[in-house]
Protein backbone atom coordinates (compact mmCIF):
# COMPACT_ATOMS: atom_id res chain seq x y z
CA UNK A 1 0.00 0.00 0.00
CA UNK A 2 1.34 3.46 -0.77
CA UNK A 3 0.90 6.21 1.90
CA UNK A 4 0.86 9.29 -0.12
CA UNK A 5 0.88 12.61 1.86
CA UNK A 6 -2.51 13.93 2.64
CA UNK A 7 -3.62 17.50 3.45
CA UNK A 8 -5.93 17.77 6.43
CA UNK A 9 -7.65 21.01 5.93
CA UNK A 10 -10.30 22.21 8.95
CA UNK A 11 -11.64 25.96 8.95
CA UNK A 12 -13.48 27.62 12.16
CA UNK A 13 -15.22 30.82 13.23
CA UNK A 14 -16.20 31.56 16.69
CA UNK A 15 -16.00 27.79 17.15
CA UNK A 16 -13.50 28.00 20.24
CA UNK A 17 -14.58 25.78 21.99
CA UNK A 18 -14.19 23.08 19.74
CA UNK A 19 -11.08 23.97 18.09
CA UNK A 20 -8.73 21.83 21.01
CA UNK A 21 -11.49 18.54 20.75
CA UNK A 22 -10.93 18.67 16.66
CA UNK A 23 -7.42 19.07 16.87
CA UNK A 24 -6.68 16.50 19.21
CA UNK A 25 -8.82 14.08 16.65
CA UNK A 26 -6.54 15.12 13.97
CA UNK A 27 -3.11 14.29 15.25
CA UNK A 28 -4.42 10.83 16.84
CA UNK A 29 -4.68 9.69 13.26
CA UNK A 30 -3.60 6.31 12.42
CA UNK A 31 -1.99 7.41 9.15
CA UNK A 32 1.05 9.17 10.21
CA UNK A 33 1.72 10.99 6.96
CA UNK A 34 -0.23 13.64 7.59
CA UNK A 35 -0.11 17.73 7.54
CA UNK A 36 -3.16 19.67 9.00
CA UNK A 37 -4.15 23.23 7.77
CA UNK A 38 -6.07 25.11 10.41
CA UNK A 39 -8.07 28.46 8.91
CA UNK A 40 -9.33 31.03 11.23
CA UNK A 41 -12.00 32.92 9.44
CA UNK A 42 -12.77 35.93 11.43
CA UNK A 43 -13.08 34.79 14.46
CA UNK A 44 -14.19 37.00 17.71
CA UNK A 45 -14.94 34.85 20.48
CA UNK A 46 -11.28 34.10 21.16
CA UNK A 47 -10.61 31.30 18.89
CA UNK A 48 -8.18 33.48 16.62
CA UNK A 49 -5.71 32.75 20.01
CA UNK A 50 -6.70 29.17 20.44
CA UNK A 51 -6.30 28.46 17.04
CA UNK A 52 -2.47 30.35 17.56
CA UNK A 53 -2.31 27.73 20.34
CA UNK A 54 -1.98 24.77 17.66
CA UNK A 55 0.70 26.68 14.94
CA UNK A 56 3.36 24.16 14.92
CA UNK A 57 4.69 24.06 11.14
CA UNK A 58 7.65 22.04 12.01
CA UNK A 59 5.65 19.13 13.56
CA UNK A 60 7.11 19.13 17.15
CA UNK A 61 3.53 17.54 18.05
CA UNK A 62 4.24 14.48 15.59
CA UNK A 63 2.08 16.62 12.66
CA UNK A 64 2.89 19.86 10.77
CA UNK A 65 -0.12 22.28 11.97
CA UNK A 66 -0.22 25.31 9.72
CA UNK A 67 -2.54 28.11 10.87
CA UNK A 68 -3.72 30.56 8.68
CA UNK A 69 -6.27 33.72 9.77
CA UNK A 70 -8.08 35.41 7.51
CA UNK A 71 -10.60 38.33 7.55
CA UNK A 72 -14.42 36.51 7.87
CA UNK A 73 -14.49 35.62 4.13
CA UNK A 74 -16.50 32.68 4.35
CA UNK A 75 -15.56 28.52 4.18
CA UNK A 76 -14.92 28.55 0.47
CA UNK A 77 -12.65 31.49 0.65
CA UNK A 78 -10.67 28.96 3.91
CA UNK A 79 -10.99 25.75 1.94
CA UNK A 80 -9.52 27.16 -1.17
CA UNK A 81 -6.63 28.81 0.70
CA UNK A 82 -5.71 25.25 2.07
CA UNK A 83 -6.23 23.86 -1.29
CA UNK A 84 -3.64 26.26 -2.93
CA UNK A 85 -1.04 25.63 -0.13
CA UNK A 86 -1.82 22.00 0.74
CA UNK A 87 1.46 19.48 -0.36
CA UNK A 88 -0.67 16.71 -0.19
CA UNK A 89 -1.62 14.11 -2.98
CA UNK A 90 -4.59 14.18 -1.46
CA UNK A 91 -7.01 16.92 0.65
CA UNK A 92 -9.15 16.07 2.89
CA UNK A 93 -11.68 18.17 4.32
CA UNK A 94 -13.48 18.21 7.87
CA UNK A 95 -15.19 20.26 10.02
CA UNK A 96 -14.39 21.92 13.76
CA UNK A 97 -17.42 20.63 15.65
CA UNK A 98 -16.80 16.84 13.99
CA UNK A 99 -14.09 14.33 16.00
CA UNK A 100 -12.42 11.78 13.31
CA UNK A 101 -12.15 8.19 14.28
CA UNK A 102 -8.72 7.62 14.71
CA UNK A 103 -8.21 5.05 11.34
CA UNK A 104 -10.25 8.07 9.22
CA UNK A 105 -7.42 8.62 6.94
CA UNK A 106 -6.17 5.51 7.10
CA UNK A 107 -10.06 4.01 5.69
CA UNK A 108 -10.10 6.86 3.33
CA UNK A 109 -6.45 6.08 1.48
CA UNK A 110 -7.48 2.43 1.36
CA UNK A 111 -11.07 3.39 -0.43
CA UNK A 112 -8.93 5.83 -2.76
CA UNK A 113 -7.84 2.39 -5.00
CA UNK A 114 -9.92 2.07 -8.07
CA UNK A 115 -11.47 -1.35 -8.62
CA UNK A 116 -10.98 -1.38 -12.18
CA UNK A 117 -9.93 0.46 -15.47
CA UNK A 118 -13.11 2.81 -15.69
CA UNK A 119 -12.75 4.51 -12.35
CA UNK A 120 -10.40 7.49 -11.90
CA UNK A 121 -11.15 7.81 -8.25
CA UNK A 122 -11.01 11.80 -7.21
CA UNK A 123 -12.93 11.91 -3.85
CA UNK A 124 -13.03 9.82 -1.21
CA UNK A 125 -16.53 10.24 1.17
CA UNK A 126 -16.48 8.87 4.59
CA UNK A 127 -19.76 8.21 7.23
CA UNK A 128 -20.71 11.05 9.69
CA UNK A 129 -22.33 9.90 13.18
CA UNK A 130 -24.62 12.91 14.46
CA UNK A 131 -24.06 12.11 18.38
CA UNK A 132 -27.76 12.87 20.01
CA UNK A 133 -28.64 14.92 23.06
CA UNK A 134 -32.11 14.99 24.80
CA UNK A 135 -34.00 17.51 22.72
CA UNK A 136 -36.10 16.48 19.85
CA UNK A 137 -33.92 18.53 17.27
CA UNK A 138 -31.01 16.37 17.74
CA UNK A 139 -32.45 13.17 17.91
CA UNK A 140 -34.37 14.30 14.59
CA UNK A 141 -30.75 15.09 13.10
CA UNK A 142 -28.67 12.23 14.61
CA UNK A 143 -31.63 9.66 12.97
CA UNK A 144 -32.31 11.65 9.99
CA UNK A 145 -28.44 11.66 8.36
CA UNK A 146 -28.13 7.90 10.10
CA UNK A 147 -30.62 7.16 7.35
CA UNK A 148 -29.92 8.55 4.78
CA UNK A 149 -26.34 6.64 4.99
CA UNK A 150 -28.41 3.40 5.24
CA UNK A 151 -28.54 2.32 1.54
CA UNK A 152 -26.10 4.43 -0.13
CA UNK A 153 -23.62 2.55 -3.41
CA UNK A 154 -20.29 2.33 -3.66
CA UNK A 155 -20.37 5.31 -6.34
CA UNK A 156 -22.17 8.51 -5.17
CA UNK A 157 -23.00 12.26 -6.07
CA UNK A 158 -21.36 13.69 -3.47
CA UNK A 159 -18.59 14.02 -1.38
CA UNK A 160 -20.12 15.53 1.94
CA UNK A 161 -18.31 18.22 3.44
CA UNK A 162 -17.14 17.19 7.03
CA UNK A 163 -15.62 13.53 6.20
CA UNK A 164 -13.93 13.29 2.55
CA UNK A 165 -10.94 13.56 0.79
CA UNK A 166 -10.28 14.66 -2.57
CA UNK A 167 -7.16 14.40 -5.31
CA UNK A 168 -5.67 17.73 -4.71
CA UNK A 169 -4.61 18.32 -9.02
CA UNK A 170 -8.10 17.41 -9.84
CA UNK A 171 -9.63 19.33 -7.67
CA UNK A 172 -7.42 22.37 -8.48
CA UNK A 173 -8.21 21.87 -12.33
CA UNK A 174 -11.97 22.03 -11.68
CA UNK A 175 -11.47 25.39 -10.17
CA UNK A 176 -11.23 24.32 -6.55
CA UNK A 177 -13.85 26.04 -3.80
CA UNK A 178 -15.39 29.48 -5.34
CA UNK A 179 -15.57 32.21 -2.36
CA UNK A 180 -18.76 33.23 -4.36
CA UNK A 181 -20.69 30.40 -3.62
CA UNK A 182 -22.82 30.68 -0.80
CA UNK A 183 -22.95 27.06 1.06
CA UNK A 184 -23.27 24.17 -0.38
CA UNK A 185 -19.20 23.97 -1.48
CA UNK A 186 -18.93 20.52 -1.18
CA UNK A 187 -21.79 19.57 -3.66
CA UNK A 188 -20.54 22.38 -6.18
CA UNK A 189 -17.10 20.29 -6.36
CA UNK A 190 -18.42 16.77 -6.16
CA UNK A 191 -20.66 17.47 -8.85
CA UNK A 192 -17.78 19.62 -10.95
CA UNK A 193 -15.44 16.35 -10.32
CA UNK A 194 -18.27 14.05 -11.89
CA UNK A 195 -18.49 16.32 -14.77
CA UNK A 196 -14.92 16.27 -15.92
CA UNK A 197 -15.32 12.37 -15.59
CA UNK A 198 -13.43 11.39 -12.03
CA UNK A 199 -15.45 9.23 -9.77
CA UNK A 200 -16.59 9.82 -5.83
CA UNK A 201 -16.38 6.95 -3.73
CA UNK A 202 -17.98 5.84 -0.37
CA UNK A 203 -15.87 4.49 2.38
CA UNK A 204 -18.37 3.28 5.61
CA UNK A 205 -15.70 2.59 7.49
CA UNK A 206 -14.01 6.15 7.12
CA UNK A 207 -16.10 7.56 10.36
CA UNK A 208 -16.19 10.85 11.80
CA UNK A 209 -18.48 12.10 14.93
CA UNK A 210 -20.47 15.44 14.71
CA UNK A 211 -21.21 16.97 18.14
CA UNK A 212 -24.85 17.13 18.53
CA UNK A 213 -26.66 19.47 16.79
CA UNK A 214 -29.02 21.11 19.02
CA UNK A 215 -31.74 24.19 19.45
CA UNK A 216 -34.65 24.83 17.02
CA UNK A 217 -33.37 28.62 16.06
CA UNK A 218 -30.03 26.95 14.25
CA UNK A 219 -31.39 23.96 12.69
CA UNK A 220 -34.10 26.03 11.29
CA UNK A 221 -31.63 28.43 10.10
CA UNK A 222 -29.20 25.23 8.40
CA UNK A 223 -32.00 24.33 6.61
CA UNK A 224 -32.96 27.62 5.31
CA UNK A 225 -29.75 28.03 4.18
CA UNK A 226 -29.58 24.41 2.66
CA UNK A 227 -32.63 24.97 0.33
CA UNK A 228 -31.16 28.34 -0.47
CA UNK A 229 -27.91 26.68 -1.63
CA UNK A 230 -29.58 23.89 -3.39
CA UNK A 231 -31.70 26.21 -5.43
CA UNK A 232 -28.37 27.20 -7.20
CA UNK A 233 -27.09 23.38 -6.87
CA UNK A 234 -30.68 22.30 -8.89
CA UNK A 235 -29.99 25.35 -11.70
CA UNK A 236 -26.58 25.01 -12.63
CA UNK A 237 -27.37 20.93 -11.98
CA UNK A 238 -30.72 20.19 -13.76
CA UNK A 239 -30.68 16.22 -14.04
CA UNK A 240 -30.22 16.18 -17.63
CA UNK A 241 -27.18 17.60 -17.83
CA UNK A 242 -25.73 15.77 -14.68
CA UNK A 243 -23.10 12.81 -15.30
CA UNK A 244 -22.69 9.83 -12.58
CA UNK A 245 -24.88 8.40 -10.34
CA UNK A 246 -28.18 10.23 -9.21
CA UNK A 247 -28.35 12.53 -6.10
CA UNK A 248 -28.28 9.66 -3.04
CA UNK A 249 -28.78 12.35 -0.31
CA UNK A 250 -31.47 14.30 -0.04
CA UNK A 251 -32.97 13.00 2.98
CA UNK A 252 -36.43 13.99 4.24
CA UNK A 253 -36.38 17.44 3.12
CA UNK A 254 -38.36 17.11 -0.42
CA UNK A 255 -40.78 15.66 2.05
CA UNK A 256 -41.07 18.94 4.54
CA UNK A 257 -41.17 21.52 1.60
CA UNK A 258 -44.91 20.56 0.79
CA UNK A 259 -46.36 20.61 4.41
CA UNK A 260 -46.92 24.56 4.15
CA UNK A 261 -48.93 24.30 1.34
CA UNK A 262 -50.84 21.69 2.46
CA UNK A 263 -51.18 23.81 5.81
CA UNK A 264 -52.07 26.23 4.30
CA UNK A 265 -55.08 24.89 2.00
CA UNK A 266 -56.30 23.07 4.95
CA UNK A 267 -56.92 26.51 6.84
CA UNK A 268 -58.28 27.83 3.26
CA UNK A 269 -60.95 24.88 3.06
CA UNK A 270 -61.79 24.76 6.91
CA UNK A 271 -62.20 29.29 7.01
CA UNK A 272 -65.96 28.43 5.89
CA UNK A 273 -66.99 25.84 8.13
CA UNK A 274 -65.80 27.52 10.93
CA UNK A 275 -67.13 31.00 9.74
CA UNK A 276 -70.81 29.32 9.33
CA UNK A 277 -70.06 27.62 13.01
CA UNK A 278 -68.88 31.22 14.53
CA UNK A 279 -72.07 33.08 12.37
CA UNK A 280 -74.70 30.53 13.82
CA UNK A 281 -73.26 30.90 17.12
CA UNK A 282 -73.85 34.82 16.93
CA UNK A 283 -77.26 34.78 14.86
CA UNK A 284 -76.71 36.12 12.09
CA UNK A 285 -76.73 35.14 8.23
CA UNK A 286 -74.86 32.29 7.17
CA UNK A 287 -73.17 32.99 4.38
CA UNK A 288 -71.30 29.54 3.25
CA UNK A 289 -73.61 27.59 4.24
CA UNK A 290 -73.77 25.73 0.46
CA UNK A 291 -69.94 24.84 0.66
CA UNK A 292 -69.48 23.43 4.32
CA UNK A 293 -69.54 19.98 3.70
CA UNK A 294 -67.61 20.01 0.98
CA UNK A 295 -64.90 22.19 2.74
CA UNK A 296 -64.93 19.62 5.71
CA UNK A 297 -64.58 16.76 3.19
CA UNK A 298 -61.60 18.50 1.73
CA UNK A 299 -59.61 19.66 4.46
CA UNK A 300 -60.11 15.75 5.87
CA UNK A 301 -58.32 14.41 2.89
CA UNK A 302 -55.67 17.24 3.00
CA UNK A 303 -55.53 16.54 6.71
CA UNK A 304 -54.38 12.38 6.03
CA UNK A 305 -52.48 13.37 3.14
CA UNK A 306 -50.54 15.44 6.13
CA UNK A 307 -50.37 12.43 7.66
CA UNK A 308 -49.34 10.56 4.90
CA UNK A 309 -46.55 12.69 4.34
CA UNK A 310 -45.70 12.99 7.96
CA UNK A 311 -45.33 9.26 9.05
CA UNK A 312 -44.35 7.23 5.64
CA UNK A 313 -41.30 7.44 3.34
CA UNK A 314 -37.90 9.02 4.15
CA UNK A 315 -39.91 11.28 6.63
CA UNK A 316 -41.81 9.06 8.36
CA UNK A 317 -38.77 6.35 9.15
CA UNK A 318 -36.98 8.94 11.03
CA UNK A 319 -40.22 10.55 12.94
CA UNK A 320 -40.87 6.28 13.66
CA UNK A 321 -37.78 6.07 15.26
CA UNK A 322 -37.84 9.55 17.25
CA UNK A 323 -41.15 8.02 18.97
CA UNK A 324 -39.13 4.82 19.29
CA UNK A 325 -36.41 6.28 21.27
CA UNK A 326 -37.87 9.11 22.97
CA UNK A 327 -38.48 9.00 27.11
CA UNK A 328 -40.89 11.45 26.92
CA UNK A 329 -44.49 11.00 26.52
CA UNK A 330 -45.63 9.65 23.31
CA UNK A 331 -47.90 12.62 22.52
CA UNK A 332 -45.82 15.38 23.75
CA UNK A 333 -43.46 13.90 20.94
CA UNK A 334 -46.09 14.01 18.42
CA UNK A 335 -47.19 17.59 19.34
CA UNK A 336 -43.28 18.41 19.19
CA UNK A 337 -42.94 16.29 15.61
CA UNK A 338 -45.69 18.23 13.71
CA UNK A 339 -44.60 21.88 15.44
CA UNK A 340 -40.88 21.50 14.04
CA UNK A 341 -42.08 20.37 10.79
CA UNK A 342 -43.99 22.65 10.22
CA UNK A 343 -41.46 25.13 11.03
CA UNK A 344 -38.71 23.34 9.20
CA UNK A 345 -41.27 23.11 6.01
CA UNK A 346 -41.85 27.22 6.38
CA UNK A 347 -37.68 27.45 6.96
CA UNK A 348 -37.07 25.34 3.31
CA UNK A 349 -39.81 27.63 1.67
CA UNK A 350 -37.80 30.96 2.66
CA UNK A 351 -34.31 29.77 1.62
CA UNK A 352 -36.17 28.96 -1.68
CA UNK A 353 -37.16 32.00 -2.05
CA UNK A 354 -33.98 33.94 -0.91
CA UNK A 355 -32.57 31.28 -3.56
CA UNK A 356 -34.94 32.13 -6.45
CA UNK A 357 -33.74 35.68 -5.78
CA UNK A 358 -30.13 34.93 -6.04
CA UNK A 359 -30.43 33.56 -9.17
CA UNK A 360 -32.47 36.40 -10.60
CA UNK A 361 -30.05 38.87 -9.26
CA UNK A 362 -26.89 36.73 -10.08
CA UNK A 363 -25.24 37.11 -6.76
CA UNK A 364 -24.17 34.03 -4.17
CA UNK A 365 -22.64 32.12 -6.91
CA UNK A 366 -25.51 31.96 -9.63
CA UNK A 367 -24.69 32.75 -12.92
CA UNK A 368 -26.49 36.32 -13.81
CA UNK A 369 -29.87 35.45 -16.03
CA UNK A 370 -28.98 37.70 -18.31
CA UNK A 371 -25.91 38.83 -19.97
CA UNK A 372 -25.43 41.97 -20.94
CA UNK A 373 -24.64 42.50 -24.55
CA UNK A 374 -20.43 43.18 -25.36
Amino acid sequence: MDYPLVSITVCVRNGAHWIDGCLEALIAQTYSNLEILLVDDGSTDGGSERAQHWHDPHGERGIPIHVHQQAALGLSAGRRWAVEHAKGTWVAITDIDVRPEQDWITNLVTAAKPIDATEDVVAVTGRTVFERAEDLVSRIRSIEIASKYRSRPRRTSLANGPCSMFHRDSLRKIGGFDPGWYHAEDMEVSLRLLEAGGTIVYAPDALVRHVPETGTGLFLHKRRRDARAHVRILRHYPKRKRNGPAFDFLGSSTMVLFLLPIWIMIAGFALPTLTSLIQETMNTPVLFEQWDSQSLVISMLLLTAHEVILWCGSLGVVNREVMKSSTKGKFSVMIGVRWLTFRWSVALWQGTILGCMDALLGRHGHRPLFRSKP
